[in-house]
């Protein structure tokens, strides 16, 4: 028996090759789906099943072209009403991969279709358990996210994962390994560790969800309380998970096109495309292209993509190094984006060669940003998330939070300079580029952000409760 995790960082999502006896399961794919066929195939064996624990809503999986490819089944637990063929097992149904068995276990609450996978080895001992996004480590799937459940609330929904997990996982001994579908950094959740696998014994322990004298109403207060807005492009993600997609190879194709200057601005001025430059941000800040907005590769690239952008049709051309194209594409389709209508050809450098308009953004070091706010009284945004801003900021800095940014286009000032930092450079960036694309000019970035200010002599604000939030 093996099993791989195959765990992409800037998804924060896990999933899963699992092999016994020249058979093949996959869970939770991605939508680039080579890596598991490439390793089947070197092991000479064949993908029987592919696994899903849920309709995802923060990505796009890779079931319905790695079935296609394979001849794979999809499996989804009881309730999923996918567009497609696919196995919907009833609960406690079993399911053979060579000497192996994968025991589907139905735990709604994140979703109604929410499915466990629980692995029993060659001898019959339960193994593991493929949670999803009902059990991560250090918390559980939020109950807000479930489409079509138009007659429950979230504290319905969170009832429901009371019971799934008291019902179903609890019980299990505490040997059994758990393999989340997401770790620390996702949007499903909202205490997540950074360890990416673990006992169920250690997560009865330290994980608050799974405390033995926790009442049901305790339950539902506790993983309801202090969620955030979901993403946007959520409900987009799991249409398309539901009722299928494009395959990727064919996204590439028709996405992968260069464009001279003058057909990129034509194109971008016809089609109402956004420029979308996926650079490093200290590349950006010295010359862009008037308008275009900053999501850089080297970040948290595709689930801000998601949150800012929002509409998976939004058209899209691209302003990326040379090399990184097909990379760029790629990570937007695991999101859904799949409508690039082609890149810069010659980058930035071919826009300035021809004669065309650049903008650009002041950047400070953190040193220089000290000696201004001993000097006058300057206004601060601080674009980082609610967590990061309570637990230390500068005293008088506005909560702006880069997810809600939109929103919130009123409050900076019309005249005068303002300054605008995050944690490490990378946010701050992406909301100057927001800010100016909205006709918003007079700001200034801290390069380097919080990490860098704290290593300057400026005071902070540390452990505000939230009633300090401007």
């Amino acid at each position: 028996m093996k099993i791989e995790q195959i765990y992409t960082g800037c998804l924060a999502q896990g999933a899963y090759y699992i092999e016994s006896n020249g058979e093949v399961a996959i869970i939770d794919p991605l939508r680039e789906v080579d890596t598991y066929i490439k390793k089947a195939e070197a092991n000479n064996s064949k993908i029987t099943y592919i696994f899903e624990t849920h309709f995802h809503a923060d990505f796009v999986s890779g079931h319905v072209t790695l079935a296609e490819k394979t001849g794979a089944k999809i499996v989804y637990g009881p309730t999923a009403n996918p567009k497609f063929d696919a196995v919907i097992a009833a609960d406690n149904q079993e399911f053979k991969i060579g000497k192996i068995t994968i025991v589907a276990l139905h735990t709604p609450g994140h979703t109604m279709e929410s499915t466990t996978y629980l692995l029993k080895d060659e001898n019959g001992n339960n193994h593991a358990i493929f949670s999803g996004d009902t059990l991560f480590l250090g918390d559980v799937g939020r109950p807000d996210l479930a489409q079509k459940a138009a007659d429950m609330t979230m504290e319905d929904l969170a009832g429901l994962s009371f019971d799934s997990l008291r019902n179903k996982i609890m019980p299990l001994a505490d040997n059994i390994i758990v393999y989340p579908g997401h770790g620390a950094g996702s949007a499903c959740g909202k205490n997540m560790m950074k360890e990416t696998v673990d006992t169920l014994g250690n997560q009865k322990q330290m994980n608050y969800a799974l405390r033995a004298d926790m009442t049901r109403n305790e339950f539902i207060k506790e993983v309801t309380d202090g969620l955030a807005p979901p993403p946007k492009y959520f409900p987009l993600n799991v249409k398309m998970n539901k009722e299928g997609y494009e395959d990727l190879d064919v996204v590439i194709e028709n996405s992968n096109k260069p464009l001279n200057p003058d057909a990129f601005e034509a194109l971008a001025e016809t089609s109402e495309a956004l420029v979308l430059d996926v650079r490093h941000q200290s590349e950006f800040i010295q010359g862009f292209i008037p308008r275009s907005i900053f999501i850089g590769l080297k970040g948290g690239f595709a689930p801000w993509v998601g949150a800012l952008i929002a509409d998976v049709k939004q058209p899209l051309l691209l302003v990326v190094d040379k090399g990184m194209e097909e990379e760029a594409i790629t990570r937007l389709s695991r999101v859904g984006f799949d409508n690039v209508l082609g890149f810069l050809k010659g980058g930035i450098d071919a826009w300035k060669t021809s004669g065309r308009e650049v903008d650009s953004i002041e950047s400070i070091t953190a040193d220089e940003f000290s000696n201004r706010l001993k000097t006058s009284d300057i206004s601060v945004f601080d674009v980082r998330r609610e967590g990061e801003f309570l637990s230390a900021h500068i005293d008088k800095a506005s909560f702006t939070s880069l997810d809600n940014l939109n929103n919130h286009l009123a409050e900076f000032p019309k005249n005068g300079d303002f300054y605008v930092h995050c944690a490490g450079g990378y946010r701050s960036v992406i909301a100057a580029s927001i800010l100016k694309s909205r006709g918003i000019h007079n700001l200034i970035d801290v390069a380097g952000g919080m990490a860098a200010i704290r290593k300057t002599n400026i005071a902070l604000v540390e452990n505000a409760c939230p009633s300090t939030l401007k």
